[in-house]
């Protein structure tokens, strides 16, 4: 989640309340789809056709979609005026931000069938929850665990040592996003990795910047790193659990995840509404779908997440999807450290990250 990697608010006094500024200053600029149109700022494969094409047909509302590779891609894209969108999904860390600048509209969840189908988990968590309100409908979930190629790495990594050996020099990846820090933190023995004093983000950034003569690069998208991965440009990375992994299954590239001793993060995506879409049919039809057996086991099917409306993913999923997805599971959910919001440390974050990358 680099927020603003154009450095749009890079030197702010306040990163909420600049984001905030730019919203209010910027809002007229951004536009919005055409009628009988939903369009979309969201991940790669929150638009696949298996379920959009359906979608279309029975609605009557084109789906158009642009993909971001990190979660500052949301803001920057919004605060910009640069796109034309009526609906994003950024993820749980990100929602506050989309919430306190403007960006997002309240749901009017009385419209969204199948609410209460949602583990509460999601739909009570403090990051769509402000105000009184809600602003966002949960709609997948997973971990960023870690993936190696079983062809290349002799002895199975455990640890997030196996990212620092210098054996597997050339051959490391990270995802160019400040979870890096998080990364690095747990390797520290820093656990309370969202609330980082200066001295523990110094720290990462010292074992951050230590590791990066073993880094043939930082993946930004989940298509560059599945690349990355099929040329035997790298070996050992994080990845989004589920997603790459088997996208490289179908390619016959051998590769298995595992979640470190020191544990992994975990994330929730939700389908925000941009305030002032004037196409509120066509986005509540897709609002629907997204909750839906279509929209649910859709994600589920082509990105290997796990679904946000338990109810419906018993409905859709064979037992052993449902198990496999951790869906039955509520405990490996509270067992990830799922992302929040850093609120006034975000740019302190990302000083620290935008410095590990600048780092010779």
């Amino acid at each position: 989640m680099i927020f603003f990697r154009k450095n749009i608010v890079k030197k702010s006094a306040s990163f909420i309340s600049t984001v905030a500024a730019i919203g209010v200053a910027l809002m007229p600029m951004v536009g919005f789809a055409n009628a009988g149109e939903v369009s979309l700022l969201t991940w790669e494969g929150y638009a696949d056709d298996s379920f959009i094409k359906p979608f279309e047909k029975a609605s009557g509302c084109k789906v158009l979609a642009t993909y971001v590779g990190s979660n500052d891609d949301f803001a920057a894209k919004l605060a910009a005026g640069g796109g034309i969108y009526d609906i994003i999904t950024p993820s749980i860390d990100t929602t506050k931000i989309m919430i306190r600048a403007g960006f997002v509209e309240p749901i009017d969840i009385t419209k969204i069938n199948g609410w209460e189908g949602i583990y509460p988990k999601f739909a009570e968590t403090g990051g769509i929850n402000e105000d009184g309100k809600v602003w966002g409908v949960p709609y997948a979930w997973g971990s960023i665990p870690f993936m190696y190629r079983t062809d290349k790495v002799s002895t199975p990594p455990t640890s997030l040592k196996d990212l620092w050996d210098p054996q597997y020099k050339g051959k490391i990846s990270l995802w160019d996003d400040k979870s890096a820090i998080y990364v690095a933190a747990r390797l520290n023995g820093d656990n309370n990795i969202y609330k980082l004093s200066d001295d523990q983000l110094q720290k990462a950034k010292s074992t951050l910047i230590e590791q990066k003569p073993l880094v043939r690069k930082y993946w930004a998208t989940a298509g560059e790193l599945v690349d990355l991965y099929a040329n035997g440009e790298v070996w050992i990375s994080n990845t989004w659990g589920g997603y790459q992994s088997s996208l490289l299954a179908e390619q016959n590239i051998p590769v298995k995840e595992f979640i470190p001793i020191e544990g992994a993060e975990g994330w929730m995506d939700s389908h925000m509404v941009v305030k002032g879409t004037s196409n509120t049919e066509c986005v509540y039809k897709f609002l629907n779908m997204a909750n839906s057996d279509l929209g649910q086991c859709g994600v589920a099917n082509v990105n290997g997440y796990s679904a946000a409306n338990e109810a419906v993913a018993k409905k859709c999923m064979s037992p052993e999807q449902f198990k496999t997805l951790h869906q039955d599971d509520v405990g490996y959910m509270d067992s990830l450290m799922l992302w929040e919001n850093l609120e006034e440390r975000q740019e302190a974050y990302m000083e620290i990250w935008n410095a590990v990358k600048a780092a010779n």
